[in-house]
């Protein structure tokens, strides 16, 4: 099984995902439409991407920029801002901005993110987090099948609660993303329990892939990162939060000071990168799903367990694979990684990294550093040893790097085949 078998695998999947593959490129239009409807509508010009020094105040593309993204993502407010250092950046100066102690936050999509456990205060202690300031945390569990307990929500919401937290990712977990028509049932079904609680949506990994965001479907507030979806590749980093006025304020008042909210922090004059990558974003992002499908078709032929399924729904960018053990999720990473714009002459190990339980293997030779967009992936070293997919800018380079790691794959599989394995 050598380079021949690789392409044909390849090419194989590129066959059975073509129709997929040209509703993926149907749907750019009427999401590049959303996007240069919001330019139109405020005006947009060469002007709007300086940015004023100092403290910020008065920067007129950022504003610009706050009312642009919160039409394209169509909610009353937003906060795009280059100080958030990373989509859970922005999660978090939303949660400890509304949150106060003596709230309960309850969590109904089951673990959240990694990323997320030491703000909460599920990992760690004595940093900052949420229980360190005395908020109630609890979690629904999923159901076996990887779904919202709806059975079990009405317990969970008996006890006064102030937010909701619903990841719409899959995150690191075996299960379906969230589609956004799920997510508005179940606001609704929140909101008839307790009317007054706010329900905030991590929308990390998962703008512009459906028609509509979770704050066209009653989410009072979501947040993400710059340098994911909206960002287009080309935003050096950042995040944003959107929803209701007030909660997008108390975000920024947390990411800022009281007092200063949104009205301070500078754009670095980068503002036309922010601008230029939503730009590209509707492309990016159906390139990126593209992507994901032929990464299903390729392993799923391999006899590998994938989520979702080739042609199943999708609302985030996200590919998982279950391999079953390590060295397969190193060998591909690895390919991935050889196959990077950037860095391709490392070979990715597993290593600890900030805010995550486990060990992770990383293939991330993307520009922007840690960016994922440039179809990366990534896995913690754990049972059951899954790699997650995501991004592609074009498909060409997806289907580049999956004939590298079906070559890297082929003696594991020998061996694996001898033991019984897929």
């Amino acid at each position: 099984m050598g380079r021949g078998w690789a392409v044909d695998c390849v090419a194989a999947a590129i066959e059975r995902t073509a129709p997929l593959a040209a509703e993926r490129t149907a749907a750019v239009r009427p999401r590049l439409e959303r996007v240069l409807a919001a330019f139109a509508a405020e005006r947009l010009g060469t002007h709007h991407f300086a940015s004023v020094s100092g403290y910020g105040h008065g920067d007129l593309g950022r504003d610009t920029l706050d009312r642009v993204f919160a039409r394209v993502l169509q909610a009353e407010a937003s906060a795009v801002r280059l100080q958030f250092v990373s989509g859970t950046h922005a999660i978090a100066a939303a949660l400890f901005g509304v949150l106060r102690p003596g709230d309960r936050l309850l969590a109904i999509t089951g673990r959240p993110y990694d990323t997320l456990e030491e703000v909460i205060g599920l990992r760690g202690s004595g940093q900052g987090s949420l229980i360190d300031f005395g908020i109630t945390y609890d979690e629904l569990p999923l159901t076996a099948a990887g779904a919202v307990d709806g059975a079990a929500l009405a317990d969970a919401l008996a006890v006064p609660t102030r937010m909701v937290l619903i990841q719409r990712s899959c995150g690191y977990s075996w299960r379906p993303a969230l589609a956004v028509a799920e997510i508005g049932r179940l606001i609704e079904r929140v909101k008839a329990l307790q009317p007054g609680c706010v329900c905030f949506v991590d929308n990390c990994y998962g703008e512009l892939v459906e028609d509509q965001e979770p704050t066209a479907v009653g989410a009072d507030l979501i947040a993400g990162s710059l340098i994911k979806n909206l960002g287009g590749t080309i935003a050096p980093t950042g995040g944003y939060v959107a929803g209701r006025s007030e909660l997008v304020e108390q975000a920024c008042c947390r990411l800022t000071a009281p007092g200063i909210g949104s009205e301070g922090g500078t754009g670095f004059d980068l503002h036309r990168l922010l601008f230029q990558g939503l730009f590209l974003a509707p492309q990016m992002v159906a390139e990126a799903l593209v992507s994901a499908e032929l990464v299903a078709a390729v392993f799923s032929d391999l006899g590998y367990g994938v989520n979702p399924l080739v042609g199943g729904p999708r609302s985030d960018l996200i590919q998982a694979v279950r391999f079953g053990a390590p060295e397969p999720l190193i060998a591909v990473c690895r390919a991935f990684q050889a196959c990077s714009p950037v860095g391709s002459y490392l070979d990715p190990v597993p290593a600890p990294m900030p805010g995550y339980a486990s060990e992770l293997v990383m293939a991330g030779g993307t520009f922007i550093d840690g960016s994922t967009s440039e179809f990366s992936a990534d896995g913690p070293l754990r049972e059951p040893f899954v790699l997650y997919a995501q991004g592609g800018t074009h498909r060409c380079h997806a289907e580049l790097a999956l004939e590298r790691a079906l070559v890297a794959l082929a003696p594991l599989r020998s061996t694996s085949a001898t033991l019984g394995g897929p």
